[in-house]
């Protein structure tokens, strides 16, 4: 053997390291290998965890059909929200109010003007003037923030109140 590699021009030694070196390196990547298998084997388990894959299966399919029925339900509870929404459109959900002096002889602001609207601006403004002889009360019918008789100054202001609520809301709420 020495004379193969003596006559290559190759130091046996040389040649003893290099194959050492080599073997270290395959020992070391192996148990580099060994450790990730491991690793994945304890994943696997407990992705596998139960009896068998059909356990694994069963619980997927039960997950599903719980996301079914959320969905359903969130489906109804949409159609409910829909439901409850119209229903509110109807409903009377801006309030104005003037107080004033209306025949400026009793000595406060008795008199009222109350406006009434739902969401698409159509309600009613109520009118109550107080005078010495009694009080008169007036209704005028508010269809889409207009009504058709003309409206005194105070029931102009109560309209305006009760369509811009919000806008009043959030400038009182800042001062």
């Amino acid at each position: 053997m020495g004379g193969i590699l003596g006559s290559l021009g190759i130091d046996p030694f040389y040649l003893f390291v290099i194959l050492f070196v080599l073997q270290v390196a395959i020992i070391v990547l192996l148990c580099l290998v060994y450790d990730k298998y491991n690793r994945l084997q304890n994943s696997y388990n407990v992705f596998m965890k139960g009896k068998n894959g059909k356990s694994l299966e069963k619980s997927i399919f039960r997950r599903f059909e719980k996301l079914k029925k959320i969905e359903k339900l969130a489906e109804e509870n949409r159609e409910e929200i829909d439901k409850i929404y119209k229903k509110m459109e109807g409903h009377y959900q801006k309030v104005g109010i003037v107080k004033y002096d209306a025949f400026h002889e009793m000595g406060g602001d008795l008199s009222f003007a109350l406006t009434m609207l739902d969401e698409n601006n159509t309600g009613w403004i109520l009118n109550a003037m107080h005078s010495r002889e009694g009080c008169y009360t007036y209704i005028k019918e508010v269809i889409k923030g207009e009504s058709y008789i003309e409206l005194s100054e105070e029931e102009r202001d109560c309209l305006e109140k009760a369509i811009y609520q919000e806008e009043y809301d959030i400038k009182s709420s800042k001062n």
